[in-house]
């Protein structure tokens, strides 16, 4: 399995959001910049984790993106999933009618087991962790 481009921006996105002052709308242009997310996409990334609650978008001059949620609140997980939608390792475990053998297939109980623990380390991960870790572009003042 391989994360899509747009998994990995929505990721950057958040991420960076997560690095500023509490509250703080962030500009498109700077986000884009800041983390090499071409602009229309993350226009269409940032639609998605605000119909998740996630951010906030803001209108006008000195509008941008704002986080809504703790970024200790967040996990990997929930903005992964919030812009692929949920993780399947395979068609059978997306689908499970796809296949007639799906119910007694011994490959498919590991790829069960195997996206189970995938979304369980992504989840276990909040954006908080990931920012103590990343201190490349933490402000001064960082959360």
């Amino acid at each position: 399995m391989r994360l899509t481009r747009a998994g990995e921006y929505a990721v950057r996105c958040v991420l960076y959001l997560s690095s500023q002052k509490e509250g703080a709308i962030v500009s498109r242009r700077d986000i884009s910049e800041q983390m090499e997310i071409p602009d229309q996409f993350l226009g269409k990334i940032a639609q998605q984790l605000a119909r998740a609650g996630l951010i906030e978008i803001v209108q006008g001059a000195r509008g941008g993106y704002r986080l809504l949620v703790s970024p200790s609140k967040i996990s990997l997980l929930t903005v992964v999933e919030t812009v692929i939608g949920r993780i399947f390792l395979n068609d059978c475990l997306m689908n499970p009618g796809s296949c007639k053998r799906s119910s007694s297939c011994s490959v498919n109980k590991i790829w069960e087991k195997a996206r189970n623990q995938l979304r369980k380390t992504l989840q276990q991960v909040s954006f908080q962790q990931l920012l103590q870790e990343e201190n490349c572009f933490l402000p001064d003042d960082s959360p």
